[in-house]
C-alpha cells in the first residue's frame, strides 16, 4: 500500500524507516511535479526527504485541462525515477514535426524529428495523470515521507509556485519581475482531422496560439490549445459561448487542422518574465517556479524546473562525505551551473514574443523574412532544435 500523509509531528507510517524525531535531510515544500520530481530524485541517492505536500487528503480538483511539452531531458529524468513508464500511452503523445507560422504573410518554420534523428521533438503529457503518479511513486520510495508543512532538515528545498512570494521575502530574495500584460488560456480540444504528430503554432500579433497534439480524449485528434494575448482578450475567450469560442479558432487556425471543437473547461493564468537574485543561502535553495518563470511560448518553463531537479541532484551526489546538503559554497554549484541556460531561455522568449507578437508594423515583413531564412538554414535549425531538446 502507498505510504499516507502524515502531518509533521505525527509518527510516520510503518511504510518508512526512521522516527519521527529525525529529522530529514532535505525538506522539499512544493507540490507539483518539480518538488515531487526532487523527493524522489534525492531518495535515490539514499537522502531522507520530507515532501511538503499541504492539504495531501482532500478530495481530488475538478479536471485539469493541461498539458506540459516534456524534452528528452526531461523523459530521462522521469524514466530515472520510474515514473515514465507508468503513464498511459494516451497521457504521452510524441511530437514529429513542427510547424511555426508568422502573420497571414505564409512565412513559416518548420522542425522534424526526422531530419534532426530523434525519436519525437516533445512529449506532450497530461498534467494532472503526470502529478497522479508521481505521488504515487512518492508513496512507494522508502526513503520519502509526506508531511503536510514543513520540517527541520539540514536543506529547505523551496520549489514552490505560486506561494513562493512569501518564501522570497522571508530569505531577502528580490524577485525581478516583468509582467507582459498577457494572459494565457489553456483548454482540450477535438479535431475532425488527425493531428499525425504535428504541432503548430502561430504568431498572431499580438497573440500566440499554440496547439499541441494529444491523444485525450480521442486519440489521434485531440489537441492541447495553450493562447496566450493581452489579459483583456484572453480574458474576453474564456467567458465566450463555446459557439462563439470555436469560430474564433476556426478564424485564427483557418484549415489548418480541420474543424476543432471545445471539450471541457478554459483556464487562465498571467503571464510574466521573472528571476530571483539569489537562487542558495545557507541551508536552502530554489528551484523551478521558485527561482525563475518565462513565457510559455516556447514550452520549456517545466523542462527548466526540471532541468534544474537533475542538477541539484547531481551537485547533492557528488558532494564531499565532510559537507552537509544545506552547505552554502556546495548549493553555489548548483546555482551557477543553472544560471546561464535559465538567464538564455528567459531572453529567447522574451526577445521571441517581442518580436513576433508585437504589432505588425513595421516589422512584419523583417521578422517574417526572418522565419524563412532560419527555415533553409540547417545550422540554424538544428542550434534551435537542441536548445528544445537541451542537447
Amino acid at each position: 500500500m502507498p505510504v499516507q500523509p502524515v502531518a509533521a509531528s505525527a509518527p510516520p507510517s510503518s511504510g518508512h524507516r526512521r522516527a519521527a524525531s529525525v529529522h530529514a535531510d532535505v525538506c522539499v515544500q512544493g507540490s507539483g511535479v518539480v518538488g515531487a520530481c526532487l523527493a524522489l530524485s534525492l531518495a535515490r541517492l539514499g537522502l531522507q526527504v520530507d515532501w511538503v505536500r499541504p492539504g495531501s487528503g482532500a478530495s481530488p480538483a475538478p479536471s485539469d485541462v493541461r498539458a506540459y511539452a516534456l524534452n528528452a531531458a526531461s523523459v530521462e529524468l522521469l524514466r530515472t525515477i520510474k515514473v515514465w513508464d507508468a503513464l498511459p500511452a494516451d497521457a504521452r503523445t510524441p511530437v514529429l514535426d513542427m510547424r511555426i507560422e508568422g502573420d497571414a504573410s505564409g512565412s513559416a518554420l518548420e522542425f522534424s524529428a526526422w531530419d534532426q534523428g530523434v525519436a519525437a521533438l516533445a512529449w506532450i503529457v497530461d498534467a494532472a495523470l503526470l502529478e497522479q503518479r508521481l505521488r504515487e511513486a512518492v508513496g512507494y520510495a522508502a526513503h520519502v515521507r509526506t508531511v503536510e508543512r514543513a520540517t527541520p532538515a539540514a536543506l529547505q528545498a523551496h520549489c514552490e509556485g505560486k506561494a513562493a512570494d512569501a518564501v522570497r521575502d522571508g530569505l531577502g530574495v528580490r524577485w525581478n519581475r516583468h509582467a507582459y500584460g498577457h494572459t494565457a488560456l489553456a483548454a482540450r480540444l477535438v479535431g475532425d482531422r488527425p493531428h499525425e504528430g504535428v504541432a503548430r503554432q502561430w504568431f498572431r500579433s499580438p497573440d500566440v496560439l499554440a496547439l499541441l497534439p494529444f491523444d485525450r480524449p480521442r486519440p489521434g485528434h485531440s489537441w492541447a490549445l495553450v493562447w496566450s494575448g493581452p489579459a483583456p482578450a484572453a480574458q474576453t475567450l474564456s467567458e465566450a459561448g463555446v459557439a462563439e469560442f470555436e469560430q474564433r479558432l476556426a478564424e485564427a487556425t483557418g484549415t489548418a487542422v480541420g474543424t476543432l471543437r471545445l471539450d471541457g473547461e478554459r483556464v487562465l493564468w498571467p503571464l510574466m518574465l521573472a528571476r530571483a537574485d539569489r537562487w542558495c543561502g545557507p541551508g536552502w535553495v530554489l528551484l523551478g517556479d521558485a527561482a525563475h518563470v518565462v513565457h510559455p511560448l516556447a514550452g520549456q518553463g517545466l523542462n527548466l524546473g526540471l532541468a534544474d531537479v537533475a542538477e541539484l541532484t547531481r551537485t547533492l551526489a557528488e558532494r564531499e562525505a565532510w559537507r552537509s546538503p544545506g552547505d552554502a559554497r556546495l548549493l553555489r554549484r548548483y546555482e551557477r551551473a543553472r544560471a546561464l541556460p535559465t538567464l538564455a531561455m528567459g531572453r529567447l522568449t522574451d526577445g521571441l514574443l517581442n518580436l513576433f507578437a508585437a504589432p505588425a508594423h513595421p516589422f512584419g515583413p523583417i521578422r517574417n523574412r526572418g522565419l524563412d531564412l532560419i527555415n533553409r538554414s540547417g545550422a540554424a535549425k538544428r542550434w534551435l532544435t537542441a536548445r528544445a531538446l537541451d542537447r
